[in-house]
């Protein structure tokens, strides 16, 4: 049993249940339901979608992400398959990104199935679809990104309700903090303050996203990304394994 293996398990098991597909309509819907009401699609002329389309889709991803994830390893925890996937010759490493990796395709293809928004744009238009494409790069780091913080969350217990709380709770801060109206409140308080703004932006998953949508993605951002992802999967890594000793 190695990484691809339990892959194909845990993508089949998504899609034998109708959360997955709930979550994705959802997703789908509400993503392009805000491009057109509050992102004010037609009244702006957004050619590149990046104050429309992609302004709310962290505030979106920060909430359904988790709902998609929470039970990976709580659901492990719940029905007592931790302690058979013990037994089993298998690299702890390969559970742990074969599961990541099914979920990330959960959401590659929500992501994907709101092009109806990016062939309406060129229909409407000549955008530049390298600035559309990397917002959508951006949007699927974010989503990668609280996908490993669902996943360490939900090594910690077995309550899939709690994993979905508690992963909530720290993706909504990493979103919230680097929100431009929070910043913005946090600037008026006073020139202390920029300090402040500083770390927060620095800190927030918004500012680097932010950069994305512009066609823009430097190599502080990605390092922010991948740095989190790799910490989160890490850190789930030793969490089982001192579960297992």
């Amino acid at each position: 049993m190695n990484t691809l293996t339990i892959f194909k398990r845990e993508l089949t098991s998504y899609f034998t249940q109708p959360t997955a597909y709930a979550i994705v309509i959802i997703f789908g819907f509400l993503s392009i339901l805000l491009a057109f009401t509050i992102g004010n699609f037609w009244a702006i002329d957004d050619a590149s979608l990046h104050g429309s389309f992609f302004r709310s889709i962290p505030l979106l991803l920060m909430i359904l992400v988790p709902a998609v994830s929470m039970r990976q390893w709580s659901d492990e925890h719940y029905t007592g398959t931790i302690e058979l996937l013990g037994t089993f010759p298998i690299n702890l490493r390969s559970a742990i990104w074969g599961k990541f990796l099914a979920s990330a395709m959960v959401w590659a293809l929500a992501l994907a199935l709101t092009f109806p928004i990016v062939s309406a744009v060129n229909y409407l238009g000549d955008p530049d679809n390298w600035t559309i494409f990397s917002g959508y790069l951006g949007s699927f780091l974010v989503c990668l990104t609280f996908l490993a913080i669902t996943t360490l969350v939900s090594a910690f217990t077995r309550d899939q309700v709690v994993a979905l709380i508690v992963s909530v709770a720290i993706c909504c801060l990493l979103t919230i903090c680097g929100w431009e109206p929070v910043i913005n409140e946090v600037r008026r308080t006073g020139p202390d303050a920029a300090q402040a703004v500083d770390i927060m932006t620095k800190f927030g998953i918004y500012s680097h996203f932010f950069e994305a949508t512009l066609g823009k993605i430097s190599i502080t951002s990605l390092l922010y990304f991948f740095g989190l992802i790799i910490i989160c999967l890490l850190g789930t890594n030793l969490v089982l394994k001192s579960q297992r000793a």
